[in-house]
């Protein structure tokens, strides 16, 4: 029988990987009608520890849509997920039962918000895709109830202000356009890790065991910060 400490507060994190992605005119990569292939997500602490794990490669996309996934930003990496699924890596589930297991766990944990890095994207694309899936049936992906937050605004406002991180993005190069620090989610672990030549594996729990560290050391800042995806 599974113990849960109630007094704890748990978090779920949570990534994904897409296909249908264009290049437009100016040659950038478009995502805005990004269909899901691979979910991972965490329950964790806020100190980042992990309770339960999953990762999915949703049915519908990576076996029914053979030829958008070769659209998929990371289709060379289709060779590997094929071989996680052999070994029991990864599994193969439709995105429904994906969404009752998140949920589930999210009830069972009591679980006080999902979150994601730039997690409008993540919302965005599971919508389109179990909208597009479902023919309509079904529009919303998440539990009903549980806060949206992303750990990109969180960073921005602990990490990203502190001088420290200010001068290794300097020292390093991490700078945007405009001459501010990066927040990516690669350049964030590497800051906190002291990892320079980490790279993001770039499939979904991969990318949320990244993700929560990011996440646990906001939280260790123990200052104000944004958090919620959407304002009230």
């Amino acid at each position: 029988m599974k113990k849960i400490d109630r007094r704890k507060a748990y978090y779920c994190v949570l990534d994904t990987e897409t296909c249908n992605g264009y290049m437009n005119e100016k040659g950038e990569l478009c995502l805005e009608d990004s269909l899901v292939y691979d979910l991972g997500f965490a329950i964790i602490d806020k100190y980042g520890k992990v309770y339960e794990k999953r990762s999915f490669v949703i049915y519908e996309t990576f076996v029914g849509m053979k030829e958008v996934m070769k659209s998929a930003y990371y289709a060379s990496k289709i060779p590997q997920y094929e071989r996680d699924l052999e070994n029991g890596t990864r599994q193969m589930v439709r995105l429904l039962t994906a969404r009752n297991i998140l949920r589930d766990l999210c009830r069972e944990y009591n679980v006080k918000a999902i979150m994601a890095h730039n997690a409008r994207f993540d919302r965005k694309a599971l919508h389109k895709t179990i909208h597009y899936i479902t023919k309509s049936e079904y529009k919303y992906f998440y539990p009903y109830g549980v806060e949206l937050w992303d750990t990109l605004f969180m960073a921005r406002d602990t990490i990203c202000k502190g001088t420290l991180y200010k001068q290794w993005c300097r020292e390093n190069g991490y700078l945007t356009k405009n001459g501010q620090p990066q927040a990516t989610a690669e350049v964030l672990y590497r800051y906190i890790t002291g990892r320079k030549t980490f790279e993001e594996s770039h499939t979904g729990l991969e990318d949320v065991m990244i993700e929560k560290e990011i996440f646990s050391k906001c939280m260790s800042y123990h200052k104000p910060m944004r958090k919620k995806l959407f304002k009230d």
